[in-house]
């Protein structure tokens, strides 16, 4: 009796059919970048300064340049203009004062230069950025600077509460109608940003835009995976990923372009207006319309799949449903995810590598967007190195295994990030080598715990089990514009040590994890407390009722 599978062996595993599903997906895959790293962009923190009265008139008659301005008007001038009194605090003299010495001014106004007063920047900033961003339209500095913190946490808590719900959808009422529903959504509040007038109105939008545009993002992942032959799933579900590493590259050119944060928004969200044109051009999953029993719709979307493909559907198909051998189904349970040994281990342990996957990979994006070099060449460059990410991992997990290349990339990860951290700002070029790494070993651990996930758990429960484990990917997601802007505060470089001790422990407990290579799929928590063994209990397939027609 074949299966759907066996179907498409005939039909075409991955042909004309599916590669074009495969390509216009990618590109909603692409478009998901300026959601998850937007805020490398959109929260850009220029240098600043208080921008104090007078100062402007007072150097313009005295003829200072730029540096002797700031040398004689900003406390604890360095000439890097770096620390916190620099940028949030100023001098409380009257900088208009008519019998102002040109060559020392606070000594003129005052007896002893130590004993100036310093006071907050009563008057606003000034920013030496030739656009705009967030940080500049509402001055999202000093002791405003967590309100950007808060920005990108509120797009991943969407993500955490989205996820669940998006999924519940996808399931519910099929992968397409999620799909189309969440394209919609996520332009109307990624157009709704560009022209709300307060930093309240942006919080709430992009809390939205995020509560939609990652189940968007996952939809069309199940999608994608669903419509093509089993060996080219994984291949193809890497690939997907690899699509938003593209729009890495895309959102870093169109950033340079149009260094204003509102102008970007709007650029990079109106193409996905095309994006509703789906509903012509991409087919409902068949595999979910089996599973809903309406084997009719299925059954078209199979014929035309053979048709697009120029292949030949073997014919007289009569009835298409699940067969279930084990005389019962059982239910899923959050205890069961902590119930046994295994599982328990199991499951911590993929929490661990979610959250630190998600607080190393979003945090190497964010310190490196307010390092010292070209954010816009820094933000490329560690883009390109997903793209060998990804062939790495296509190479190695069918021939090394899972767990081998999954712990030596959470090493290498945490290991570059100290390294980094010890490198002298003077040589820069060093750091964004040794930052590259890092981001390259951490982009394979996060593609690669997205599909072991799935390896470690039974079929019945397989899904609550991706779910609960991914969610902490989402609170990482909260957390970590806390740890890089708060504690680059203290040292630049601080938030990259916290990484490496985060890093290197994933890096170990990977090695607790069972291999998973060559085995097949786990269907009871038995199977799951005896990975050792080599054989398990049949799958559950979906079986397709062939009429043949009689001679």
């Amino acid at each position: 009796m074949p299966t759907l599978d066996d179907i498409l062996e005939n039909v075409g595993e991955f042909d004309r059919f599916q590669k074009q599903t495969f390509f216009v997906l990618c590109l909603l895959s692409a478009a998901f970048t300026p959601v998850y790293v937007g805020v490398v962009f959109f929260g850009f923190i220029p240098e600043h300064r208080c921008f104090s009265p007078g100062v402007a008139e007072l150097s313009q008659r005295c003829g200072w340049s730029l540096e002797e301005q700031l040398n004689h008007t900003v406390p604890e001038w360095g000439g890097h203009g770096a620390s916190f009194g620099s940028r949030c605090r100023r001098y409380e003299v009257d900088w208009n004062t008519t019998d102002i010495s040109c060559t020392d001014p606070l000594g003129s106004l005052v007896a002893n230069r130590s004993t100036v007063p310093l006071g907050p920047c009563r008057d606003g900033w000034v920013y030496d950025s030739p656009g705009t961003s967030l940080v500049t339209e509402f001055n999202l500095v000093c002791e405003d600077s967590w309100k950007l913190d808060l920005f990108q946490s509120s797009v991943n808590a969407g993500f955490f509460i989205g996820s669940i719900n998006i999924g519940y959808i996808a399931d519910r009422f099929g992968r397409k109608v999620c799909l189309l529903n969440t394209i919609l959504a996520n332009v109307v509040c990624g157009i709704l940003l560009v022209f709300v007038p307060t930093y309240l109105w942006i919080v709430i939008f992009r809390f939205l835009q995020g509560l939609v545009s990652k189940g968007c993002w996952t939809a069309g992942y199940i999608l994608v995976t669903e419509v093509v032959g089993p060996k080219y799933r994984r291949t193809v579900g890497i690939l997907y990923q690899m699509a938003f590493s593209v729009g890495l590259l895309v959102f870093d050119a169109i950033a340079y372009a149009i260094p204003h944060w509102r102008w970007l928004q709007l650029t990079v969200t109106l193409p996905s207006c095309f994006f509703l044109l789906y509903y012509w051009c991409l087919p409902e999953s068949p595999r979910w319309l089996i599973s809903q029993g309406k084997n009719d719709k299925a059954m078209k979307i199979v014929s035309d799949m053979a048709k697009k493909n120029q292949k030949k559907m073997p014919s007289h198909f009569e009835d298409v449903k699940f067969e279930e051998e084990d005389g019962g189904k059982q239910s899923p349970s959050l205890i069961d995810l902590v119930r046994t040994p295994q599982m328990r281990k199991n499951t911590f342990i993929l929490m661990y590598n979610w959250f630190t996957s998600s607080v190393l990979y979003q945090g190497l994006i964010m310190h490196m967007g307010v390092a010292a070099g070209n954010m816009y060449l820094d933000f490329l460059y560690s883009a390109l190195v997903e793209f060998p990410a990804a062939f790495i991992i296509i190479i190695t997990i069918d021939h090394v295994g899972r767990r081998y290349p999954w712990a030596a990339a959470n090493l290498v990860a945490g290991a570059a990030c100290l390294v980094t951290a010890l490198i002298p700002e003077d040589i820069h070029w060093l750091k964004v080598i040794a930052a590259c790494i890092g981001r390259m070993g951490i982009t394979m651990a996060f593609e690669m715990v997205c599909f072991v996930n799935t390896e470690l758990y039974p079929t019945y429960i397989r899904n609550l089990g991706v779910m609960v484990c991914s969610s902490l990917c989402d609170i990482g997601g909260v957390i970590v514009p806390f740890i890089v802007y708060r504690l680059v505060e203290v040292w630049h470089d601080l938030p990259l040590i916290v990484f490496t001790v985060l890093g290197l422990i994933a890096g170990g407990l990977v090695l607790l994890l069972p291999e998973t290579k060559g085995r097949v799929l786990p269907e009871t928590v038995e199977d799951v407390e005896n990975f050792h063994r080599q054989s398990a209990p049949k799958a559950k397939k979906i079986y397709l009722h062939v009429q043949t027609s009689e001679v």
